[in-house]
């Protein structure tokens, strides 16, 4: 009986130390020959560091800052090891963001922006936002946020600083596009309800041709798609502009089936090949419209999903494509969630066009005319462009 008692107490020994690291207690605090069997070198590395910063740092900081500051470092690391600039940490504040834009609906001031070498420069305002209150146009450029500026930042990493809960302010710097002296805004922040796709009609001569912009692959949005061509073709439109400015994506379902609205079943969309999923081909999957002559308008930040779309319908069913060269993402990413609450939006693979290309590696899709805009002049050079090339397949 006394060697099972010894048994006993040493499993209740262990029990009782497993339970001290569960409710709080720290690795670094065990004895070396059992922080060895519970710990790798770095894991209780990182633990032995946080708790010394709780400990000794001249100000208070709380282990969720710690959390998020690690996880932070740790994308950091490869996204520049591996030059990766879209892999990221969400904490669970920023993921709450992020799911509100993905599902078309987020806090902010309420405009679309494209990223420029002095920071941001203002391409739609919404009417009746916080921004458009605050006078902002389109033309106009966002030079700072906060008193900081955001020349050289990506629009992904300037747009989440102008964003943030409802009714809190965010000060912006801004300037016309001509120059001038930078105007600094108070604007509170308002939730702001994305309208995805607009349409319209255009008249050229005698003839009448769609107009239809869409700014993201938010969730369902290939339905708004569908709802916005068919307007304008009841409306006797002849073909369509599809306007994919400034889109920078969004979910790769939304762009196998907005490709379906327009391609017959079974054409090939995107294919994908991943380290960990393998290789994929997304096809589209039926009740398309009746076949209409269709151009597609980029620039410089079109991106991700906006280029698969882009790129199918270019190789597909040969629409043309006018504007300026578009992003040239070539890699999709993975929401995974964490026990935080966070996620890590991880790139695990690479995709290709249906002609088999990585847009990164040919440096996005070059369009068959070129059409640029002048910021010095109200008029749309690249829908006009669109239009007239529009006008000669016929």
């Amino acid at each position: 009986m006394r060697g099972g008692w010894i048994v006993a107490g040493v499993a209740a020994l262990i029990a009782v130390l497993c339970a001290g690291i569960w409710l709080g207690g720290h690795p670094a605090k065990l004895p070396e020959f059992l922080r060895d069997r519970f710990v790798d070198d770095s894991a209780g590395l990182s633990l032995e560091a946080t708790e010394l910063i709780e400990d000794n740092y001249y100000r208070p900081v709380g282990s969720n800052e710690l959390t998020n500051s690690s996880l932070q470092g740790m994308v950091r690391g490869l996204r520049l090891r591996h030059h990766d600039r879209f892999s990221d940490y969400f904490s669970p504040e920023s993921l709450a963001r992020f799911n509100d834009e993905i599902a078309g609906h987020f806090s902010g001031i309420g405009l679309t922006v494209s990223e420029v070498k002095q920071g941001l420069r203002v391409e739609k305002v919404f009417p009746g936002s916080p921004a458009d209150k605050a006078g902002l146009e389109s033309g106009d450029l966002i030079v700072s946020v906060q008193g900081d500026s955001i020349a050289g930042e990506s629009s992904e990493v300037s747009t989440e600083k102008i964003k943030g809960p409802e009714g809190t302010e965010v000060r912006v710097g801004v300037k016309k596009s001509a120059g001038g002296k930078v105007r600094e805004l108070e604007i509170e922040r308002a939730q702001i309800s994305l309208p995805n796709v607009t349409s319209k009609v255009e008249t050229v001569g005698d003839r009448t041709f769609g107009y239809v912009r869409m700014v993201s692959f938010s969730e369902g949005v290939h339905g708004q798609l569908r709802e916005a061509v068919q307007k304008v073709k009841k409306q006797g439109a002849e073909g369509v502009v599809l306007d994919l400015r400034g889109n920078g994506g969004g979910l790769l379902e939304e762009a196998v089936l907005t490709a379906s609205i327009f391609l017959p079943k079974d054409e090939v969309v995107v294919t994908t090949d991943s380290r960990t999923q393998g290789h994929a081909v997304y096809k589209t999957v039926g009740d398309n419209l009746p076949k209409t002559p269709i151009v597609v308008l980029i620039d410089r930040n079109t991106a991700s999903a906006a280029e698969i779309l882009t790129a199918a319908l270019a190789d597909d069913a040969g629409a043309k494509t006018v504007g300026t060269r578009s992003y040239g993402k070539g890699v999709f990413q993975q929401e995974v969630g964490l026990s935080n609450g966070g996620a890590l939006k991880l790139t695990i693979g690479e995709y290709f066009t249906p002609d088999g290309i990585n847009l990164a590696k040919v440096h996005g899709i070059h369009p068959d005319v070129q059409a640029p805009n002048s910021l010095r002049t109200k008029r749309d050079e690249g829908l006009e462009r669109a239009l007239g090339v529009l006008g000669n397949q016929q």
